[in-house]
């Protein structure tokens, strides 16, 4: 048991490493071998993280791990760079700029930046790609995203994603662009992409979508130093960045009540609130009225208004309903978003009833974004159950099950079929 618990505790380390530290390794083999080995930058970076879940568990982990991670990059890219024919003349330049580059400090990052993964973010977020293709690049090769979490993220198909990849590389090759930040003047173009990416990045870490957890404190963590890094740039010291810092710290604050020891889910309603963490709604609060300064109003300050009447409400019963639903009805204007639908559904179920609820789920039921999204049977469920059609609510949720990804919600779920089925 205790061997267990070590192992599954080196393994999370390696997993928060590796989200830190990927997409340096491979922006700086990136940058030093060229967009058309991109995939053997990426086969650097798997096969260093196979050798720490190997070695770590039974030689300990290392005093200074994410130096052991930098220095056996560097080392697996040399052997592999002496494979490839093109390389074999420049081993020695090239092994010189991987020391430099692999040991550059965040201090000195490009651009002006406190963060050479903050930095990079920005030089992935090509403008000679499509938005969604600069999200789903970043996200793969900068935050260690597989395609399936990708996938779950757009709410799209994998191989979808898979093509966009691939498609992408192409392109970038075929232009010969070099993996390098933008000057300044370029920074601001492509901050909205930025700023989606740090959302995304936030969103899985506050509700997983696949594994034995419900939440990922550590990428929570990771967003949230980010966008906080990119508020204090210039070309990101924005109205939106700031609104997007203090949806995430209004979020972050509730975590510490959305699951118990054992990693059961608790629905806002039934959240202990006197255990939500007030430094981080003090930091909501100041980052939302910084995002107050001036006349732009963006989707990042509709979700950060409506979290913080989630947050600032004495009880579940005492929230401002009626307000979130105009929040949400402003927000899905702006936001075509499915999920968005969604979540206004249950706004508009709190205001109006299950009924109401469940005509506004049929309206967003047949999008090809919604076939696969488990919330939405889970959601047809609960507002069933409301209505006492515990027949209906039970097929709701036997369908979530089939759909659902993570631990704590599949055990969420089976414990209201069996309430259902208990009725």
């Amino acid at each position: 048991m205790i061997a267990a618990k070590q192992n599954s505790a080196v393994n999370d380390l390696v997993d928060h490493l590796f989200r830190h530290k990927a997409g340096q390794v491979v922006s700086t083999l990136t940058r030093i071998f060229g967009w058309e080995h991109l995939d053997l930058a990426e086969d650097v970076v798997q096969e260093t993280l196979l050798k720490a879940l190997q070695q770590w568990p039974f030689r300990g982990v290392p005093q200074n791990p994410g130096g052991w991670i930098l220095q056996t990059a560097k080392n697996l890219a040399i052997d592999a760079l002496r494979r490839e024919a093109s390389f074999r003349n420049k081993e020695e330049e090239i092994a010189r700029r991987l020391e430099q580059d692999l040991n550059l400090s965040d201090e000195i990052a490009p651009a002006g930046f406190k963060s050479d993964q903050l930095a990079m973010m920005f030089a992935c977020c090509h403008p000679i790609l499509p938005r969604e293709v600069q999200i789903a690049l970043t996200l793969k090769i900068l935050c260690g995203f597989s395609v399936t979490e990708i996938a779950r993220a757009f709410l799209t198909a994998e191989a979808t994603i898979a093509q966009r990849l691939v498609r992408a590389k192409r392109k970038l090759r075929a232009e010969n662009i070099s993996l390098r930040a933008p000057e300044n003047g370029d920074l601001r173009r492509r901050l909205q992409a930025v700023l989606e990416v740090l959302y995304l990045l936030f969103n899985e870490g506050y509700n997983a979508h696949a594994g034995a957890d419900l939440v990922r404190q550590d990428l929570c963590a990771e967003a949230i130093r980010l966008t906080a890094l990119l508020a204090e740039h210039p070309a990101g010291n924005l109205p939106a960045t700031h609104a997007l810092l203090a949806l995430m710290y209004l979020q972050a604050a509730r975590l510490p009540s959305r699951v118990d020891d054992q990693g059961n889910l608790f629905l806002l309603a039934e959240q202990d609130r006197s255990r939500w963490d007030q430094k981080l709604i003090h930091a909501g609060l100041y980052h939302l009225a910084q995002a107050g300064q001036g006349e732009e109003l963006t989707v990042y300050h509709l979700q950060a208004e409506i979290a913080l009447h989630h947050t600032l409400a004495p009880s579940f019963a005492q929230t401002d309903w009626p307000r979130i639903l105009a929040l949400y009805d402003d927000l899905r204007r702006r936001d075509q978003s499915p999920v968005v639908a969604l979540n206004r559904a249950v706004a508009v179920a709190m205001v109006a009833g299950p009924q109401a609820g469940i005509k506004e789920l049929e309206c967003i039921s047949r999008l090809p974004a919604m076939q696969t999204y488990h919330l939405l049977p889970a959601a047809f469920g609960e507002f069933h159950m409301q209505l006492g059609d515990t027949q209906k609510a039970a097929a709701c949720y036997e369908q979530a099950l089939t759909l659902v990804g993570t631990e704590p919600e599949r055990r969420f779920l089976l414990n209201k079929l069996k309430s259902c089925q208990a009725e």
